[in-house]
């Protein structure tokens, strides 16, 4: 085998393959397998091997639902290609692309947390693949599964007592092993083990944020980025405690042996049961009901963003931002959005709103008196489940006074699907990645790839130096809760302060907001 494909670990030797001028290593277990009696346990060190181990081909995803946010068949066909990868509860591994081996190269190294709530997703999904960005940016790359769901974050504290005492966890845990072995092993990959970027969309995001109030986690990453993946609050035990007697109510057991004895099929069963009886319009809520990292006061003591943000992390940069239209993905094409009337707006929104409907969506329609009554639901759906609360972290965040935060607004839009997508929720993964060519999602306007050189190279800059600055986009400052300073990525990237303040202001009158 070719030297120059081997990269020396501390587990051992794995073989990688060459493609485009990048290595790739790929399903490199960094766990142990946490099967058996160690379902809902914390990850376990992996042994070392003594043969070279292949690592050429992603590693088993973890257990979920393929169809677990019920999107439109349309949006389905642009949005995702088939999962290639079998599912499995041994599911631990990671990925990595790297310009050159163990060449002392010192580069940034971008961990990947992938989206999907904490309920589904993958490293391996092509939008994520690291060869253009490893290749234009001179960084390592790395992506990684872990537990998620039921497997990852049921919490049996106070059920199964100390054995369990961390389950509501695990999944989260499962990143901090990661990231220890991207601590013990960039330099193999040419990387820098004190300069790490952790950043994630959507439910990446959410880790991100949690990540950021873990001790565990403390001084593995040193800057964040979250995209479209707020997480101001999760869930407390005693939500979670009833998420799990729910569970095991689903599967009519009585006891947390029987539990940790069940068929993995069959607990993702009674998890998709569990989960099916929370509305979809509850998606403002979502970090607090179902599964989530859970708040024990050891593995994640508060917040993660409530009240303040969390003081270990205090000297991370961080990197937030959204998309103009997220909800479109999920209500876009919901037959409750086609052709609403005016006279039924104030309905539609009640249900994100309750009490606060008149006052909100007064608000909107006079910052927007043009916008259908279409767009205007979905942009408080957004502005709630969303921007309001990545403001409120980028406001926080700010108010340490200890490292810069920078905010950004999304607002390219999509043509596919009709042009109902607009800036939806996931969008700029392929232009933070440089891979418009792995999503039918862009479409295919030729303009898109400026926008992608733009935001790219953003990413990067952010991981090589704190700023994401470059020579490609205007000057983008720090935020501050004042002037609101925000990077619009478009075909022409620009800075605005406050963009849609009028809309933000909305959430800051009368009663404590709704997310």
């Amino acid at each position: 085998m070719p030297s120059e494909l081997v990269a020396n670990i501390a587990t051992g030797k794995i073989e990688g393959a060459l493609a485009d001028g990048i290595l790739s290593f790929r399903g490199i277990p960094y766990a142990a397998p946490p099967v058996g009696s160690l379902r809902f346990k914390p990850p376990v060190r992996l042994g070392p091997w003594s043969s070279v181990r292949a690592a050429t081909r992603f590693g088993a995803r973890a257990m979920q639902n393929d169809d677990a946010f019920n999107l439109a068949p349309a949006i389905r066909a642009v949005f995702t290609a088939p999962a290639r990868e079998p599912m499995s509860e041994d599911c631990l591994f990671i990925n990595v692309w790297t310009p050159a081996l163990d060449d002392g190269g010192d580069r940034p190294v971008m961990v990947w947390l992938h989206g999907g709530g904490f309920i589904a997703g993958s490293g391996a999904s092509d939008p994520y693949d690291g060869t253009n960005l490893a290749r234009k940016g001179n960084v390592v790359v790395v992506t990684l599964n872990h537990r998620l769901g039921a497997f990852g974050y049921l919490h049996l504290a106070e059920l199964g007592g100390g054995e369990y005492a961390q389950s509501g966890n695990v999944g989260m845990l499962d990143i901090v092993a990661a990231l220890e072995w991207v601590r013990d092993n960039a330099t193999a990959f040419g990387g820098d083990p004190g300069n790490v970027t952790v950043f994630g969309e959507s439910g990446g995001g959410a880790k991100t944020c949690i990540l950021m109030a873990m001790p565990a986690a403390q001084g593995l990453f040193h800057k964040a980025i979250v995209q479209s993946g707020p997480s101001v609050e999760t869930m407390t035990a005693a939500a979670a405690t009833g998420t799990a007697r729910q569970v095991m109510q689903a599967l009519g057991v009585s006891s947390v042996p029987d539990l940790a004895a069940t068929p993995a099929a069959t607990l993702l069963a009674a998890q998709n049961s569990v989960l099916g009886r929370i509305g979809a319009l509850s998606f403002a809520n979502r970090r607090r009901q179902g599964f989530n990292p859970v708040i024990d006061g050891v593995i994640l003591p508060g917040g993660p963003f409530a009240p303040a943000a969390p003081a270990i992390s205090a000297d991370v940069p961080l990197m937030i931002g959204t998309n103009r239209d997220e909800m479109n993905l999920f209500f876009g094409m919901a037959p409750w959005t086609e052709g609403l009337a005016e006279d039924r707006l104030a309905d539609a929104a009640r249900p994100f709103l309750g009490d606060r409907t008149a006052a909100i969506v007064a608000a909107y329609r006079a910052a927007e008196p043009h916008a259908s009554p279409r767009d205007i639901v979905l942009r408080i759906a957004t502005d709630q489940a969303v921007r309001i609360p990545s403001l409120t972290i980028a406001d926080r965040k700010v108010a340490l006074r200890a490292a810069p935060t920078y905010v950004y607004l999304f607002t390219w839009e999509t043509k596919v699907a009709d042009g109902k997508l607009g800036s939806c929720h996931a969008l700029e993964i392929p232009f933070v990645f440089d891979n418009l060519d792995k999503t039918r999602l862009t479409g295919d306007a030729p303009t898109r790839g400026m926008l992608a050189e733009a935001m790219s190279r953003a990413w990067i800059e952010f991981a090589y130096k704190d700023s994401p600055n470059h020579a490609g986009i205007p000057y983008w400052p720090a935020y501050d809760a004042i002037a609101r300073p925000t990077m619009i990525f478009d075909l022409q990237c620009r800075v605005e302060n406050d963009p849609l303040g009028a809309e933000r202001r909305a959430w800051d009158r009368g009663t404590e907001a709704v997310y």
